[in-house]
């Protein structure tokens, strides 16, 4: 696909009055600079959604624990953060630095995140429209789904439970944790969409991101902890703290937060960023073939 925009390029620019007045090596760096178009950026994210549905299920649960277990870092940098900073409006700025770590992590180290995959495997699937796919897609989730959570309540056990940290900062990891089990159902299911959304758009930016991958990570995700928004995963570290270190119950954890933000995190993952950039390609395919 890249070799097709690059030809397309070179036609332009041999056939326009100013080819006369570019070198040849000019041309290559208009080539170099040329956007690709999202079809290839779709065809990308396709291909590694591909492998992704054929690992291993042993591999996918490895990596799927390490992610969970990684997310810990999010709520450890936010409270230590938070335990040396005065009780300011500003303060949040700074907490929420740290909600970024956990997805450093995860997404720089290749570690299998839930809602990444709420977008990777559903190019696939739109794409082939078949049911082998389809039970491919629904083995990676349940896989990933699992073994995150499982992660995520071992680290949030970890740190309830033992005198790893200081009381200062258990503290407002307590503080943290409360803050994350607030709102109604629907209002976890409205903030997971965002977050599910803008996850997916992390996946959708990452191949034309280059030397700016870290950036794009932590700026989306900074975005998320700050505006307070519902993630599976890291939210699943905070309000199993508290399942662990205070009165909240396992049924106020499943009904208050993980059903609500995993089908918000779905809805904005896979509806809104992977059906809507498949129909927008799909479309702007139909035009150049009329063209």
């Amino acid at each position: 696909m890249a070799e097709a925009t690059t030809e397309t390029v070179a036609t332009t620019y041999d056939d326009a009055e100013m080819a006369e007045e570019l070198t040849e090596q000019e041309k290559e760096e208009v080539h170099k600079r040329v956007r690709p178009r999202a079809v290839v950026v779709l065809e990308t994210i396709r291909a590694e959604g591909e492998l992704e549905l054929h690992r291993p299920v042993a591999a996918l649960a490895w990596s799927g624990l390490a992610a969970g277990l990684s997310m810990g870092f999010s709520l450890v940098t936010m409270g230590a953060i938070r335990a040396v900073l005065p009780d300011t409006p500003w303060r949040p700025l700074l907490v929420k630095l740290g909600y970024c770590v956990g997805f450093l992590i995860i997404i720089i180290g290749r570690q299998q995140l839930f809602t990444e995959n709420t977008l990777t495997p559903i190019i696939p699937l739109l794409h082939n429209r078949d049911l082998a796919t389809l039970k491919r897609v629904l083995r990676l989730w349940g896989v990933v789904l699992v073994t995150n959570l499982v992660g995520a309540f071992a680290v949030a056990l970890t740190m309830g439970a033992t005198n790893a940290f200081p009381p200062i900062i258990r503290e407002q990891f307590a503080a943290l944790a409360s803050e994350a089990l607030t709102g109604s159902f629907g209002d976890q299911f409205l903030r997971a969409i965002f977050s599910g959304w803008l996850i997916a758009l992390i996946v959708w930016l990452m191949p034309n991101a280059e030397t700016s991958r870290v950036f794009v990570i932590v700026m989306l995700t900074y975005v998320i902890g700050l505006c307070g928004l519902s993630h599976i995963v890291a939210g699943s570290v905070e309000v199993f703290y508290a399942a662990v270190t205070s009165g909240t119950t396992f049924v106020d954890v499943v009904w208050r937060f993980l059903v609500p933000v995993l089908l918000g995190n779905l809805l904005g993952g896979a509806a809104l960023v992977g059906a809507i950039h498949h129909a927008q390609i799909e479309a702007d395919k139909g035009s150049h073939h009329a063209a």
